[in-house]
């Protein structure tokens, strides 16, 4: 499926949303409902503004433990981030980002034992850490610390990843040549076969479609954005074939459609080693794929006719996995919840694979039993909940 690249402030937004209290107990301004006991734990109370500027990083706050609000006031001209750190070795506690100058806002966190430092990181200029500040008293144990991620940390990531889709792209060039000789012979069961084993393989590559710039509309576009719909001219790849094979065209009238789209395959199986990856792609796509699946294949909206969508769904589950298995190094040490995640996939995969027929076909969404779609709905929702800390875990920060 066609998906839009995240521009940063949107990026920013997601952060925001989730911060790292999810995961690691940071946080900067959550919203009133973001934690079930809110209602019945009032927040601490709120301590001095500490001043915050190019020469000047959290110099007026003093040591005890518990529950911690700190106002911070960007009193410089530039906007700034402020990150509560274990200046030990850069672990992040709690943090708020993009202070614009004259902006107050709050830093929620709890202190344990140990040892606490403000960074502060302007922009256009080098970061500055203010004072250690050790904390004997309160809690022994509080909000725990996440180690901050470069794009050093992602580069071997990345490396895996893009391996396997060059692997994958090997593969449906082939899988695409089938389908293509199927159309050419007029031979509709031969070409949907053929379709949905291309396609499925399309949809494993999930987390490199902002790598595939233009190629990814014209191979997996749909056709809500044209004009003239399922019949605009420039409604084109799988979805169009698929279209067409279940609404009574011959497969003969789609054998250009197949033409192109191995044309287009051809092309970006040849550009993609010379194409960039970002490194932020990767764990913001480990949310994002199947996302985008219960948004568009749990309901039937991408279906163009061959009621394959759950399929597609075990294709993204796939492409999730690849991801999840690309940044493990990076995010098992730093993801408390990292394991929930695999338990979670696992009820997922079992769902889909119970929604498969006996003679091997696939359930159509549509006729799913309401009980069954409710349960798979639920599981993806739980799943996304468990990946979404990722974001933000995975977000590279400076480091000077």
């Amino acid at each position: 499926m066609t998906r839009p690249a995240w521009p940063s402030a949107a990026r920013r937004a997601l952060l925001a949303a989730i911060v790292l209290l999810p995961l690691a107990g940071c946080t900067s301004d959550p919203a009133p409902d973001a934690s079930p006991s809110t209602a019945e734990v009032a927040p601490p109370a709120a301590e001095s503004v500490m001043g915050i500027a190019r020469s000047v990083c959290g110099t007026s706050w003093t040591g005890h433990g518990g529950d911690r609000t700190f106002l911070v006031k960007n009193t410089d001209t530039v906007t700034t981030d402020v990150e509560l750190v274990d200046p030990g070795n850069g672990a992040v506690y709690a943090e708020v980002e993009s202070l614009a100058p004259g902006t107050t806002r709050s830093l929620r966190v709890r202190l344990g034992h140990g040892a606490y430092a403000l960074r502060c990181l302007p922009e256009g200029v080098n970061m500055l850490t203010g004072p250690t500040v050790r904390i004997t008293d309160g809690p022994q144990d509080g909000t725990p610390a996440v180690l901050p991620v470069d794009d050093q940390d992602l580069t071997g990531a990345v490396g895996r990843y893009r391996k396997g889709v060059t692997a994958g792209l090997a593969v449906l060039s082939d899988d695409v040549a089938v389908l293509r000789r199927a159309l050419h012979h007029g031979d509709r069961a031969d070409a949907r076969t053929a379709w949905l084993t291309a396609h499925l393989g399309y949809e494993r590559l999930g987390a490199a479609y902002g790598t595939f710039d233009e190629f990814a509309d014209r191979i997996d576009g749909l056709p809500d954005s044209l004009p003239g719909g399922v019949h605009d001219k420039d409604f084109s790849g799988f979805y169009r074939i698929e279209y067409g094979l279940w609404h009574g065209e011959s497969p003969s009238s789609l054998a250009p459609v197949g033409d192109r789209l191995a044309s287009d395959v051809a092309k970006l199986r040849h550009d993609f080693p010379e194409q960039r990856t970002d490194p932020m792609d990767l764990p913001l796509r480990a949310h994002e794929i199947l996302e985008d699946t219960l948004q568009s294949q749990l309901t039937a909206a991408a279906d163009q006719g061959s009621g394959t969508g759950l399929a597609t769904a075990e294709a993204n589950l796939d492409g999730t996995q690849a991801v999840l298995d690309a940044i493990a190094p990076v995010m098992r040490s730093r993801y408390a919840g990292w394991d929930q995640v695999g338990v979670w996939m696992g009820r997922a995969r079992r769902l889909l694979k119970d929604a498969r027929r006996p003679g091997g076909g696939w359930t159509p969404v549509a006729s799913l039993k309401t009980i069954d779609r409710r349960r798979l709905d639920g599981t993806i929702g739980a799943l996304l909940e468990e990946l979404a800390p990722i974001a933000a875990i995975g977000e590279t920060r400076r480091t000077s």
